[in-house]
């Protein structure tokens, strides 16, 4: 009997202990659902353009993408003022520099911050010059800047709306960036300097160049402007105000130079010439079979020279050797000629070359495969294009091309047209073309291909 009790008591205690354990992890289960997870927003910063960086007067979309199982306010400020409590904030900023825009998102777990740089750079920074002589014989009193942004809004007298109505000075010719200024010659003798982003003048310089007969081209390196003239090539520096003549420069023809690698190169006659920083004489001259029509520096930083022969060569602008020499085909080769145009016969983007002369033909170069193509007749997209005026111009970050054309002289000068073309596709595009804003184009100019 004993015995059975002592079972009994056995099984008995066993049922208790199991059921304290049951109770036990019950109550820890509970409690572990009881448990918790504080759940704080996730926030970052969203650019609807993929861009932080935007000129003036202009806007970047910004969004809120938040992640949060409870509500959540947002507060949004710039440089810790605050600007907006909604999920979508339009930016702007009229004044250039660099802002902090912060997103601040808070719900009942807590309060999480995304930060983002943004810039604010000069409407003018990026985009597409036209530079305009003016037309004496039709008493003007100035040369007009035209401006295409990369949005394609085309603003007349850029210059003159800038600078409290002050005008460019009669019959500038060429136009140079550096060191974030721009550069303007004028065949009047004035050198004028602005802000290469805003274009508020700086200062304008004319009786320090007064020894020079008609100064038509520039190119500008640090504190040395080297300006041609119809004499030569002059160094001009700002410094000390000293004009020193390039000696073995003249007969430097009235057409563009190119800087590249801290040397600047000239065409004259059949050859180009070098002029190398410090130097007041010729360092180096480059020979060609026939007159040469343009030099302009490639995407690799070498120099794309083409002469009346009808070619086209590639130079290496450390040895000055001539790495290929490509020879066009009979009509694409007669737009080559050294013509009467102040702006170079050859266009670039890559390893592709355009090439127009003054004629409403425009052909396309490929260099690598030696490939040339007539690409479009202007005058069967374009109205009343006449003449055209200054050779045609490729974008580099595009590949677009820009012709300028004019009705005629006189009167018909103010019948006119910007043409943009695309030529990526199987047939020809006529982009944009944009009506009566030109008077005399002495040359298209990419603020990028001065990066």
């Amino acid at each position: 009997m004993q015995k059975v009790n002592k079972i009994t008591d056995f099984y008995a205690y066993s049922l208790i202990f199991l059921f304290l354990v049951g109770f036990i992890a019950l109550f820890s289960a509970c409690n572990d659902d009881d448990k918790y997870i504080p759940t704080p927003p996730v926030v970052s910063i969203e650019s609807l353009s993929g861009v932080f960086a935007m000129p003036q007067e202009d806007s970047i979309i910004l969004k809120a993408k938040v992640e949060s199982p409870l509500e959540t306010t947002l507060r949004w400020s710039v440089n810790g003022e605050e600007t907006s409590t909604d999920s979508i904030y339009t930016f702007k900023m009229n004044d250039l520099g660099n802002y902090e825009v912060k997103l601040t998102a808070t719900n009942a777990d807590g309060e999480v911050s995304a930060t983002t740089p943004v810039e604010v750079y000069g409407k003018y920074k990026y985009g597409t010059f036209i530079l305009n002589e003016g037309a004496t014989l039709r008493g003007d009193i100035a040369s007009k800047l035209i401006f295409i942004s990369p949005k394609g809004v085309i603003t007349d007298s850029v210059y003159q709306k800038e600078n409290n109505g002050e005008m460019l000075k009669l019959v500038s010719q060429d136009l140079f960036i550096c060191n974030n200024k721009m550069y303007f010659i004028s065949q009047r003798k004035a050198l004028t300097i602005t802000n290469a982003e805003t274009l508020k003048k700086e200062i304008v310089y004319e009786d320090e160049i007064k020894d020079l007969v008609a100064p038509t081209h520039l190119v500008v390196l640090d504190d040395n402007i080297y300006i041609r003239d119809n004499k030569g090539v002059y160094l001009f520096k700002p410094s000390d105000k000293s004009l020193t003549f390039i000696e073995g420069s003249n007969g430097a023809r009235k057409n563009t130079m190119a800087l590249v690698d801290g040397k600047v190169f000239v065409s004259k006659g059949k050859s180009v010439v070098v002029i190398e920083k410090g130097k007041e004489e010729i360092s180096h001259t480059i020979d060609f079979d026939g007159n040469v029509s343009g030099i302009i520096k490639s995407a690799d930083k070498n120099l794309w020279v083409s002469d009346a022969s009808g070619k086209i060569s590639k130079v290496n602008v450390k040895d000055y050797s001539i790495s290929q020499t490509n020879e066009l085909p009979a009509e694409a080769a007669k737009l080559l000629t050294a013509s009467y145009a102040a702006a170079p016969s050859i266009s670039a983007k890559g390893d592709t070359l355009y090439v127009s002369a003054l004629q409403s033909k425009i052909y396309r170069h490929i260099f690598s495969k030696n490939q040339t193509d007539l690409m479009v007749d202007a005058k069967e997209m374009v109205e009343n294009l006449n003449i055209v005026y200054n050779t045609v111009a490729v974008n580099p970050l595009t590949g677009d091309v820009i012709m300028n054309s004019i009705k005629g002289y006189g009167d018909n000068i103010a019948v006119n047209n910007i043409s943009i073309f695309d030529f990526s596709g199987n047939e020809p595009v006529l982009k944009a073309n944009y009506k009566d804003y030109l008077r005399y184009p002495a040359g298209v100019f990419f603020t990028y291909n001065f990066e």
